[in-house]
């Protein structure tokens, strides 16, 4: 059976790519690959879940199709996301002869995306790839925008690179699979659209929480529709963070820190942006940029999706510590990202962080 899907192109000039989005279009890869000119030599890299949801049925597909399609499985898991794990792609890159006309595919979620557009990007000095993100998070966020990258023990995504995909091809129906949790975290940067650029998106979210949950078709296709357009927008504008690109850490570099104190893995990735878009918010509130009813709506939608809105109790210190290693210090000074009331937000220097986020520290028992 045929399937309809939508296309949302990211523009940056000879690097300009599609984003294809529907509901069972996975099957139409090879076509989609042999439109793009895509090497015949692929490696898809995936994991041993992944592989036996949807990697066989793929490579399957591509060698139906005269592709030359290898699958690379590499462990799963944030705490998977390293050189180690890097050094696996390369070995079987290198063992099966792959050279500069070979490509690779991601499919899996943010882990897999990155590391695998990592390895391509480093790989003979960069070669073709291409997103096919399994999980929400991924499919409106990290698989958009051409960030690859590695964690390091010091920090998340300390080693890295901006390298761009060929295509990101998005099918919902690799959602049905996710467990609530993993759903959940996805839905926290669809929340992060709303609270940095559209306010009547964050009202239809409002509307649409339960809808979203319950994976109703047309509610994800317009919520993932929608995110992967302010992000191409966004990107569009400023490819390598130099501006406006850094709206999209809204809630990270908070949520950064508690990934890193948690211990990689134990909190999502959507799970530590929820709470520190939360502090996020109480921070704008405290610099009079938004109300205390802008604060309430965006914690509210927040639980409503299942998501926590307060941070694990580390000391403040702790937190502190981690943040001066944010990629977002520069010269000592953190710059965040705060939402003047819902629908826009800015880049605002904080000079002394200890100062700001001691009235958090005194609020959480509450």
């Amino acid at each position: 059976m045929g399937s309809s899907q939508e296309k949302i192109p990211v523009g940056l000039g000879d690097r300009s790519y599609d984003i294809l989005l529907g509901s069972g279009n996975l099957q139409s890869l090879p076509i989609e690959l042999e439109q793009i000119n895509f090497p015949n030599k692929i490696g898809i890299v995936t994991n041993d879940d992944l592989a036996g949801l949807y990697g066989n049925r793929v490579a399957e597909d591509l060698r139906d199709a005269g592709f030359d399609a290898k699958l690379i499985k590499i462990p799963e898991g944030e705490n998977n996301k390293n050189l180690k794990t890097l050094e696996l792609i390369y070995d079987e890159l290198i063992k099966n002869r792959f050279d500069r006309k070979s490509g690779l595919i991601a499919l899996g979620g943010g882990v897999i995306g990155d590391t695998a557009g990592f390895a391509a990007a480093t790989f003979l000095r960069g070669i073709d790839f291409v997103q096919i993100p399994t999980t929400l998070l991924a499919q409106v966020d990290s698989s958009v925008g051409g960030k690859t990258a590695v964690n390091h023990c010091l920090g998340k995504n300390l080693i890295g690179s901006f390298y761009q995909p060929k295509l990101v091809l998005i099918d919902i129906n690799t959602l049905k699979t996710l467990e609530q949790r993993e759903l959940s975290a996805g839905l926290a940067e669809v929340v992060k659209y709303g609270v940095i650029q559209d306010s009547s998106f964050f009202s239809w979210l409002e509307s649409n929480a339960q809808n979203l949950l319950t994976l109703n078709t047309e509610s994800l296709l317009y919520a993932i529709k929608r995110s992967c357009q302010i992000k191409a927008d966004i990107v569009a504008l400023d490819e390598r963070e130099g501006s406006v690109r850094a709206k999209l850490n809204y809630g990270h570099t908070f949520g950064h820190a508690i990934e890193a104190l948690a211990g990689y893995g134990q909190w999502r990735h959507g799970e530590a942006v929820s709470a520190g878009m939360v502090v996020a918010a109480k921070l704008s509130r405290t610099r009079g940029m938004c109300l205390d009813t802008d604060v309430q709506r965006i914690e509210d939608l927040l639980a409503r999706m299942k998501l926590p809105t307060k941070p694990p109790k580390f000391t403040l210190e702790e937190y502190v510590d981690v943040m001066q290693l944010d990629k977002k210090v520069s010269r000592g000074m953190l710059t965040m990202v705060l939402n003047s009331g819902i629908g826009v937000a800015q880049l605002v220097e904080i000079p002394d962080i200890t100062a700001e986020f001691s009235p958090q520290f005194h609020d959480r028992e509450e």
